[in-house]
């Protein structure tokens, strides 16, 4: 599927784009050039001592920041696929820095769009979260305006051959800034900070969140928000697994926090279709045929007034399950 095709990665040296760039060299290892596009020159420089330029020719790292359209613009000269990652993602930061994270989230996807339709550049998908599901921070509203674009962006396309599409999930089990890497540090004080007893958050992992991504690129028609299925977990049972012998005290829930995540609303019912693995709530108009799109997917139309919240879920971690996969997918080095 990207053997011989280039792409470009927003945010590429975080968590998800260096899983995504692992991915991507072991799977299609004839892949034409891998950028990543970045602001952060130290994590670049970091990223290369793992994938240097000489081990992977292919490999190109960018400086840019999104919010600058002429650099995208540059940086997408020869493109094929764009996967949008780059974001300002941590919910009280925004809180503080409300204009940052709108000109990061918001008018950054804008540009992301703009250079794509200008550069004839074939498939971008975006990543979201569940936060933008009925937000109720700042961040989840950049997010939840960031989708409208990425799907409106379809209807302005033209006869370009290009696809904007979408991808939703929650809390990425040992990404940077994450409660798990943040707990490991906590645990040696003997206390480990919990906002709420009652808190649940759904669980994905990297390789969860990358094979999203890939399928997205290989199956969007274009406008879809795919959600993937995924199993909650509550913060006492986190706790408890990295280590029961810990205290956990209560803080209280932090500004723009919720006590349960959604990931589709009631309201997302009415366009939302269970794809099996997937769900994935289309747009009210979409530029395909839906009868083709049910027929290509075995797409099938989940009840009126079906929600997916991370509190009424029916699968949850177990604390032995949670010790499991810390210990397979959370770097214990440090």
């Amino acid at each position: 599927m990207l053997n011989n095709k280039s792409i470009l990665i927003t945010g590429g040296t975080g968590s998800l784009g260096k899983q995504l760039t692992k991915t991507i060299f072991k799977k299609w290892p004839k892949v034409k050039r891998l950028v990543i596009y970045s602001r952060d020159e130290q994590k670049q420089f970091q990223m290369a001592q793992d994938f240097s330029v000489t081990d992977y020719p292919a490999i190109r790292y960018f400086i840019g920041d999104v919010r600058d359209k002429d650099r995208l613009i540059r940086a997408l000269e020869g493109i094929d696929i764009v996967i949008h990652a780059a974001a300002m993602k941590h919910v009280h930061i925004a809180e503080y820095n409300p204009t940052e994270a709108v000109k990061t989230n918001i008018d950054g996807a804008q540009n992301v769009i703009e250079a794509s339709l200008q550069t004839g550049v074939n498939n971008v998908v975006a990543l979201s979260t569940d936060k933008a599901c009925a937000p109720i921070n700042l961040y989840g509203a950049t997010k939840l305006a960031s989708d409208k674009l990425f799907i409106a962006a379809n209807n302005i396309k033209g006869s370009r051959d290009l696809k904007f599409s979408v991808v939703r999930y929650g809390n990425v089990m040992g990404s940077n800034g994450s409660v798990i890497p943040f707990f490991l540090k906590k645990k040696k004080e003997g206390v480990l900070p919990i906002t709420d007893k009652n808190m649940t958050r759904f669980n994905i992992s990297l390789d969860g969140g990358v094979d999203m991504v890939l399928h997205a690129l290989e199956h969007a028609m274009g406008g879809e928000i795919f959600i993937p299925k995924i199993p909650s977990y509550r913060i006492t049972d986190v706790a408890t697994a990295v280590d029961a012998s810990c205290e956990q005290k209560e803080v209280g829930i932090r500004p723009g926090e919720k006590l349960h995540e959604e990931m589709i609303t009631s309201s997302d019912s009415f366009f939302t279709y269970d794809l099996g693995k997937y769900y994935v709530i289309l747009p009210s108009q979409p530029i395909f045929d839906l009868n083709d799109f049910i027929n290509r997917f075995n797409a099938k139309k989940v009840p009126q007034g079906f929600s997916y919240n991370s509190g009424t879920n029916e699968d949850f971690e177990t604390v032995e399950s949670m010790k499991q996969l810390i210990k397979e997918h959370v770097d214990l080095t440090d």
